[in-house]
């Protein structure tokens, strides 16, 4: 592992602060947290000055419209977009960091054409069809039908946990085109429109009382042939590829603010007596070892993302696992640290309180999460 920046990375840093510095001003209010239409706005704005000044899509290959940067200097983007409190992708994640990646590696050239550059230049937004009622930790074992019918797949079936579909322009959608195949082995990975008939998107009201999820219902939606990224029942390892970006940095600028989020909460503490509790400071050095390490282990997923040319690897989940726990018990500490000032809903603390519950289920649950470094990391056999 290399923890040290060469002269061009670091010049990279000097001009990006300097264009946040000037740009970061200027910007719109944000909306209302439950205004998803001018979410969707505001994320997609800031997404066209990305690109407008070179830095949209930065790690992303050059063919695919990217900037063809390094996985270092992707890093050092996030984290100073972070400490300078620049709008993060919002209502675009999925485009930017899971199906983009996954067709800029994965599709043919007139797929990366069509849809890359929209997400790029911030004009379409994605949402990702992947969980349903039945199958979430135990995606493979997904019910949705595709079935062939000339040019097109004929898709019916049901998915939850739909991030941003109430605003999405695609899907990224997961269907079983060989029911009679083993579970793994008989999926496709299309892109859906979310316009066609006989799709129902049906949103869902987390705890936090936000709607960034929801139910998509398909009833006979056509989908062509043409929008299959990767072969016919190769889905799940296409599938792989989009979990291991999921998995891999898109987590990085979050650790970032856990750990600004860990300096106020030491300021708050000592402003209102609670610093004077030596178990609290004994738990509050402990978690400021905890991020420092967990930005070091991200420093060694860049660097081995370099080596294997920019695909993050397994080592992503040793990451989401500790990051997850880590997260919810910075959040119960802000609760000790406050008190019932941070139990109010209009509070910030409180809604990331309440989001970092679902850490441990996002994006692959921390069960799932130790079956893969188990197996895949440290070669232990398989569970039955």
């Amino acid at each position: 592992m290399d923890l040290t920046y060469t002269p061009e990375e670091e010049e990279f840093r000097a001009g990006l602060r300097d264009w946040l510095a000037k740009v970061l001003p200027g910007l719109p209010a944000k909306p209302s947290p439950a205004d998803w239409p001018g979410r969707r706005a505001y994320d997609l704005g800031w997404q066209r000055r990305l690109h407008d000044a070179g830095y949209a899509g930065l790690h992303w290959p050059l063919d695919a419209g990217g900037r063809g940067a390094t996985p270092t200097q992707h890093l050092i983007f996030l984290e100073e977009t972070e400490r300078a409190g620049a709008p993060y992708v919002g209502a675009n994640f999925v485009g930017l960091l899971h199906a983009g990646p996954t067709i800029a590696a994965e599709g043919t050239a007139e797929q990366r054409a069509r849809w890359l550059p929209p997400v790029l230049r911030g004009e379409e937004v994605w949402c990702q069809g992947f969980s349903e009622p039945g199958a979430g930790s135990d995606l493979a074992s997904l019910r949705t039908r595709a079935v062939r019918d000339g040019d097109d797949y004929v898709v019916t079936g049901s998915k939850i946990w739909t991030s941003h579909a109430e605003v999405a322009d695609w899907c990224e959608l997961l269907v079983r085109t060989d029911p009679g195949a083993p579970k793994h082995r008989g999926i496709s990975w299309l892109a859906m429109p979310m316009d066609a008939p006989g799709v129902t998107v049906r949103p869902l009201r987390t705890l936090a009382g936000s709607t960034e999820f929801a139910e998509v219902f398909l009833d006979e939606v056509r989908v062509p042939v043409t929008h299959r990224v990767g072969a016919e029942n190769d889905g799940w390892r296409v599938t792989m590829v989009t979990l291991s970006f999921e998995r891999g940095t898109a987590f990085v600028g979050e650790v970032v603010a856990c750990r600004r989020t860990l300096g106020e909460l030491a300021r708050a503490a000592k402003a209102n007596g609670r610093w004077d509790d030596p178990v609290l400071r004994r738990r509050l050095g402990r978690l400021h070892g905890e991020f420092g390490a967990l930005w070091r282990l991200t420093q060694w997923n860049v660097s081995e993302s370099e080596r294997s040319g920019g695909v993050p690897g397994t080592g992503g989940s040793v990451f989401k696992l500790a990051y997850s726990h880590a997260r919810q018990e910075l959040y119960d500490t802000a609760a000790d640290v406050l008190g019932s000032a941070s139990l109010s809903l209009e509070e910030e603390w409180t809604l990331d309180r309440l989001s970092s519950l679902s850490y441990t289920i996002a994006a692959g649950t921390s069960q799932i999460q130790r079956t893969i470094v188990a197996e895949r990391i440290l070669g232990l056999p398989k569970g039955r």
